[in-house]
This record gives structure tokens, sequence and C-alpha cells, in this order.
């Protein structure tokens, strides 16, 4: 099972401006002196008035990625890399994975650099080059994103997919480790993170932040980010049942490609 935390979510107030107030013109530019006065000091106690400091943003210290040992009957022996995941796309450029939904498509930035091994391992398992292994309990070789489902949302915390079995319980057969790297900050929607049920236990489950969310910070892996971020909140938006949907927002395919 997947572990959920919450966040708290800030409204904006939108100040509006009384459309009838009249233009300025020559005429009532002229005020008295008292008036002219009393503008002016007012004016300077505006400007002495006191702003609150713009916060420093948040430092994440990176940690070393651990070593994860391979499922015994996994048939690569956890033996795979991002040149293995990326082989025979074309173009040498930023690697993109694009989620078709039944709610609209999302364009993701992977992290390649900040996050290799598991932008290595969500790619071979959208592309089906990755074995994983099938609810039926077989190791397949196609695409494992490929008609599953956002299984679990929470409005202004995250949306939550990648599951064959589409009950949050679903493992590929094996684990990898996780990497958080420096400053790896879940502060913002659209955010691309793995799911896991402890440290070093990812698989193939990912959510994609709705908000900021800075509880989650050094616990789970940031590997790319996601947009427009609209389509991320329309999903969020999804009627649900506890944090269940209750009619899945479907995820049609996962495309890899590289820009050139």
């Amino acid at each position: 099972m997947k572990r959920a935390l919450l966040v708290c979510a800030s409204v904006a107030t939108l100040a509006g401006c009384d459309p009838r107030t009249p233009e300025p013109s020559a005429a009532n530019d002229k005020k008295p002196a008292a008036v002219a006065s009393a503008t002016a000091s007012a004016a300077v106690t505006a400007q002495a008035a006191p702003v609150a400091p713009t916060p420093p943003p948040r430092k994440v210290p990176g940690r070393p990625t651990a070593t994860v040992a391979a499922a015994p009957d996994d048939p690569i022996k956890a033996q795979w890399s991002l040149a293995d995941a990326t082989k025979g796309l074309s173009g040498s450029g930023a690697l993109t994975a694009t989620l078709e939904t039944d709610m609209g498509a999302l364009s993701c930035k992977l992290y390649e650099d900040k996050a290799p091994v598991t932008v290595a391992n969500f790619v071979g398992l959208a592309r089906g080059t990755r074995p994983w292994k099938s609810p039926a309990g077989k190791w397949e070789k196609k695409p494992a994103y490929d008609g599953t489902t956002f299984h679990r949302i929470i409005k202004g915390f995250m949306i939550q997919g990648g599951d064959a079995k589409g009950t949050g319980t679903g493992e590929p057969g094996y684990v990898i480790p996780d990497e958080i790297w420096a400053d790896g900050v879940h502060d913002r929607a659209g955010l691309l993170c793995m799911a896991n049920r402890g440290p070093n236990t990812n698989g193939a489950q990912f959510f994609i932040t709705d908000a900021s969310a800075p509880h989650l910070d050094n616990n789970y892996t940031i590997f790319g980010e996601c947009s427009p971020e609209e389509v991320v909140h329309k999903i969020a938006s999804a009627e649900v049942r506890g944090d269940r949907a209750a009619s899945p927002p479907k995820i049609k395919s996962v495309k890899i490609s590289r820009a050139k």
C-alpha cells in the first residue's frame, strides 16, 4: 500500500477597481494645499510600510543512491541503464514522456541528469523494453502503462497511477532505489515523482503533484515535470470515493521521445 500524506492549499484574494472612477484631468488635478499635503503625507506613509520578506527557497541535501538487491527471478538481474532504455530513439535533446489520457495530454520533461536510474526504469517500462511482472505473475516485455489509470486522487495534493492492477498494490516484480538529488523539492504542481511503500521500494507506480507538498521532500524521487497544469488539475478534480477515483481517468498511452 502506498503512503498517503495530506497537504493544505492556500487561497488568493483579488481586489478590483471601481469602473466609475473618472479619468484624471487638468481640472481635478488642482487640489487645495491642505489636501495636497495630506496626499503627499499618505504617500510617504505608504512607502514606509513594512513589506513581508520573500521566504528563501527550500533546501534539500542530496544523498547517495543506495544499492538494492535484484529480484531472484528478474530476467535481467536489475542490469538496466539509461542507454538501454533509450536505445533506438532518434534525436539528442530533452527526453520527454507524453501521457495521453482521456482528460487531455500531458507532456513530461524527464530529469535524466538528476534521476537517471528512475528515468531509465520509467522509460523502459513505458516502451516495453524493460521486463516486468504482470499481475498474472508472468514476466512481460510490453508497454506497462498503456491502458492503466490514475487510481488514486487527492485534489490539492496529487494524482497517482502506473499500477497494472489498478488497485494501488501492483508492483513490477522488482524495486529500484530512491534518487534524492540536491534541492529536489516538491514545491509546485506538475512534478512527476515515484510512489513507494518505504525507502528504496520504487517500482512502476508514479504520481504527479497537484500543488506544493513540502512534507514529501527528501522522501520521494522527483524525476520530471509535466504540463499543462490545467490537465493535472482537471484529473485531480475527478469524482472520488475517499482517495479512489469513482471512474478512474485512463492513461491511454505513454510515448517516449527525444527533441532533435
